[in-house]
């Protein structure tokens, strides 16, 4: 999948993302600064002096894409968007007429992801990644982790944002903050640690346990319309990015097959209504997502890649139960 190091790109995996069991154990992102309001961090928010390197396919950067959405700040960032598929020098950013809502670097007219890391610190070593937010006037990366970047989104861009909603209130953010822990470790990641296992072993233990979560929020999504309780958080849209790729990748791909979220009644509910908010059946892109995963070469050797990318049950007409 490649990697930067010291500011070389390399056609290689970093050896610590593997268990000695066979486990795959993600990295923490390298880049964390922060935007904030009143510029104490030393990044102001300002409209039209970030830029924002996303991909459709990727669903870290799919929560961006959504809360741009959602907070209605897409015209307060310059955003380019990867060609779907790995290349062979990473995430790729070009004209291409099989993928016109892929975008070219028009700021910094990088071709590949891993020339901003290269500008921003060049001799770093690790993993590249969208999203990954840039600031135009430092010519740095700030942040390559999707959590937080989300959180800047929702909290840092008053007056600048063209929707005040909170999707992060301060009553809910211990539940939130729980609710996302568990997601990310046996759901959001769970699908990876399943794709990613290097033994049968380290596959198993991450198959139970993922199954074993989607089971539980089958319940609560059963006793409630949403993950913390009556209203939409930042907790359902970390949710809804895995969710939605489940079933055209994850479920073959990545061997997660024990049962589709189609056939979770309260799960398929749950994710045809997200998927109708406005604004977020615009960055859903299931064609990407069997391209995108299809192209990992290490679950998929041979390159060839499923021609369809079914996902009928989001159009389905909703029946909502009364929760």
């Amino acid at each position: 999948m490649g990697v930067l190091i010291d500011g070389h790109w390399r056609e290689e995996e970093l050896p610590q993302e593997t268990s000695a069991r066979g486990e795959f154990a993600r990295v923490d992102s390298a880049f964390r600064d922060r935007i904030t309001a009143d510029g104490s961090s030393g990044y102001t928010a300002e409209a039209g002096r970030y830029h924002l390197y996303v991909a459709w396919n990727c669903p870290w950067a799919h929560r961006v894409l959504i809360f741009l959405a959602l907070k209605k700040l897409e015209r307060a960032f310059s955003i380019a968007y990867s060609i779907p598929g790995l290349r062979e020098q990473g995430w790729t950013f070009e004209k291409n007429a099989e993928f016109p809502d892929c975008t070219p670097d028009e700021v910094n007219g990088f071709r590949f992801l891993h020339q901003a890391y290269s500008a921003a610190s060049p001799r770093y070593t690790g993993k590249v990644t969208v999203p990954t937010l840039w600031d135009r006037k430092t010519r740095r990366i700030v942040n390559n982790e999707s959590s937080e970047i989300i959180r800047m989104l929702n909290s840092e861009f008053k007056g600048i944002a063209g929707d005040d909603s909170d999707f992060y209130p301060t009553a809910l953010r211990t539940e939130i903050d729980r609710i996302n822990d568990f997601v990310y470790a046996k759901i959001n990641n769970g699908v990876y640690r399943c794709g990613f296992a290097k033994s049968q072993e380290a596959y198993n233990a991450a198959y139970d346990a993922l199954f074993g979560a989607l089971d539980e929020i089958e319940a609560r999504l059963g006793r409630q319309p949403y993950l913390v309780g009556r209203q939409i958080t930042e907790a359902d849209w970390r949710l809804f990015p895995t969710l939605v790729r489940f079933d055209v990748a994850y479920f073959s791909i990545f061997r997660c097959n024990r049962q589709r979220i189609a056939d979770f009644p309260n799960l398929s509910r749950y994710l045809r209504e997200l998927y109708r908010v406005p604004g977020i059946a615009a960055t859903v892109k299931p064609r990407y997502y069997v391209i995108g995963y299809w192209s990992v070469k290490k679950v998929n050797p041979s390159g060839i890649i499923p021609k369809g990318a079914p996902a009928p049950y989001l159009e389905q007409p909703e029946q909502r139960r009364g929760l």
